[in-house]
């Protein structure tokens, strides 16, 4: 099936497992209504996936962490079926290992959170117009992974491997200085959560402090 070109604003489904945070875009791209319409939106996988079917948009702005599989998953599940509908990842994450999961997974483009309304809006039209779209620092990481043909892949980490997504986003922005309370607010979760998720890094990494936490996420150039 097909997403048929439609005169007027550009179709958008929304999928992030923060209703907050789609809360937030609707909001923001609301200013660009003339460009974007926002026509649905999920929490999930299988809402996506089902989503996606129903209102057929031109572009799906995708989160890439989610409970149930993420944005690579619901790639996986809809491109086939659905391929004119083009996917622009919208994350937390700046790692490379993200974007170069879902660019191979069959996304347009990726951007990251702090991007604002205005920003967000153009990404929208432009993948939608057939362009790439990437946040500046992103692109480096996807011609690199690609230089060397396109199946290849980031080298292995087994020990940056036994991190959750989740654990990855806390970590980074543990490392880039952010206070817990900047953090929970950063990834919609709570303070409790996010001491949980250092405290697990914490006993994976076997390491005893933020500070060590720091230069080991450097290290791996996850800051």
């Amino acid at each position: 099936m097909t997403a048929a070109a439609q005169p007027g604003p550009v179709r958008v489904f929304l999928v992030d497992d923060h209703a907050l945070f789609r809360s937030g875009v609707r909001a923001e791209l609301a200013g660009a209504a003339d460009r974007v319409e926002v026509v649905g939106e999920a929490g999930s996988v299988a809402e996506a996936v089902a989503g996606i079917g129903h209102y057929l948009p031109q572009v799906v702005l995708l989160d890439v962490h989610m409970p149930d599989g993420g944005g690579a998953e619901v790639l996986r599940r809809t491109r086939t079926e659905y391929p004119d509908v083009v996917f622009l990842a919208l994350s937390v994450s700046d790692a490379a290992e993200d974007v170069i999961a879902v660019i191979r997974g069959g996304a347009r483009g990726y951007v990251t959170k702090t991007i604002s309304g205005r920003e967000l809006a153009d990404a929208v039209c432009q993948v939608a117009g057939g362009d790439p779209v990437f946040s500046p620092r992103l692109a480096g990481f996807v011609l690199d992974a690609f230089a060397q043909g396109p199946d290849s892949a980031p080298v292995s980490d087994p020990e940056l491997d036994q991190l959750t997504p989740r654990e990855r986003d806390v970590l980074r922005l543990l490392a880039r200085g952010y206070a817990y309370k900047e953090i929970a607010s950063e990834l919609f979760i709570s303070v409790k959560t996010v001491e949980t998720h250092v405290s697990s890094v914490l006993r994976k990494t076997q390491l005893s402090n933020r500070y060590e936490l720091s230069r080991w996420a450097s290290d791996r150039r996850l800051v």
